[in-house]
């Protein structure tokens, strides 16, 4: 049997009902500048919420960003523990993975990766946006 090294994968939509349910959960987005910018982010405001934007890597030389655990538990604030419920989110749920991954290392219980991520996995055209992930599955989100 293999130890978990993070929560578990959570889909888009039951995000946003954790979200909606629990005040203390957060959406933390991994991505890049550019892709804040140009790809659009999940919307939470209906929610009252607004997404946590730390890059797990850093463009352009994409190296994993080596302060991700401290700034992600400093942009959470001094309100969030250990328990609070994580959600993580980058374009495809590669990174996020990751992330989930390095904050369950760093003591947080419950951390989950947001399969499909925003964008999803490619079509056979290799486009996004057409199989799986956020905005396939109809969720709040706005262009940069």
């Amino acid at each position: 049997m293999t130890e978990e090294t993070y929560a578990g994968e959570i889909t888009p939509q039951n995000t946003w009902d954790m979200l909606a349910e629990n005040p203390k959960t957060q959406l933390i987005d991994v991505r890049t500048d550019a892709e804040f910018a140009y790809v659009g982010s999940p919307d939470l405001s209906s929610l009252g919420k607004e997404p946590l934007q730390v890059f797990w890597k850093i463009f352009p030389a994409m190296d994993v960003n080596p302060d991700f655990a401290e700034q992600v538990t400093r942009g959470l604030g001094p309100d969030a523990d250990k328990d609070t419920p994580l959600l993580f989110l980058c374009r495809s749920g590669i990174r996020s993975l990751h992330a989930a991954e390095a904050m369950t290392s760093a003591g947080w219980t419950a951390c989950y990766n947001i399969t499909g991520g925003l964008e999803g996995d490619k079509d056979d055209g290799a486009h996004r946006s057409t199989v799986n992930g956020w905005k396939v599955d109809g969720l709040p989100w706005n262009q940069g």
